[in-house]
Formats: structure tokens, sequence, C-alpha cells
């Protein structure tokens, strides 16, 4: 099992949600959150005074999937998040050793 996280523009925030729905994602966990890459922010005059606003919303996507799974879904989040311009943002993909369905009980692929 892997566990795939994107982190998309917040604009993308549908069109990915949709996307996974569509190829049958069994779940996903998705939260706002704020960060920078290699843009650092921007900077903005406030009252005359010079503020550099480097924590960019964003929102990220968290998904544990089957290994042969993986590779879709990352080619899929990519070309649905992607426009080209700089802060699209970045897709992470890490090993899941076990996972516990807290409910039941059951582990392993059975609880995702």
């Amino acid at each position: 099992m892997k566990k795939i996280t994107a982190i998309v523009r917040p604009e993308k925030l549908e069109p990915l949600k949709e996307a996974l729905f569509a190829a049958q994602v069994s779940g996903m966990t998705v939260s706002q959150v704020q960060g920078c890459g290699k843009q650092h922010g921007w900077k903005e005059h406030y009252r005359g005074t010079e503020i550099m606003l480097n924590m960019i919303p964003k929102v990220k996507f968290e998904l544990v999937v089957d290994d042969a799974e993986t590779g879709p879904l990352v080619d899929l989040i990519r070309a649905t998040a992607r426009t080209g311009e700089v802060g699209d943002g970045k897709i992470f993909v890490f090993p899941v050793e076990d996972v516990v369905r807290i409910r039941t009980g059951e582990t392993g692929e059975d609880a995702v």
C-alpha cells in the first residue's frame, strides 16, 4: 500500500475531488493548508509598510491506495492539478506499513 499526498492550488479542490471520485477512489482526506515553495510568497504594502506574505493557501489531498493504483492516480492528480505555472504543487508517495479500521479491527487492505 502507498499513501499519496498531493498539495495543490485551492481552485483545484473541486476538479480534483471529482476526478478522484470518478476514478473510484475508496476514500480521501482533504485539508486546507498553508505553505511556500520556490516562489516564497510576495510583497504587499499595508498602511505604508511592506509586508512579506510567504504562506500561500493550498489544499492537501491524502489517499491510501494499493500499489497497483499508485501510478495511475499520481498521473490523474498531476493532469488535473496542473496549470503549468509556478505554484501548481507537489505529489509525495510514501510506503504504508499497515492500516487498522478502528470500528471493526480489520487490518491491511481490508481496512482501506
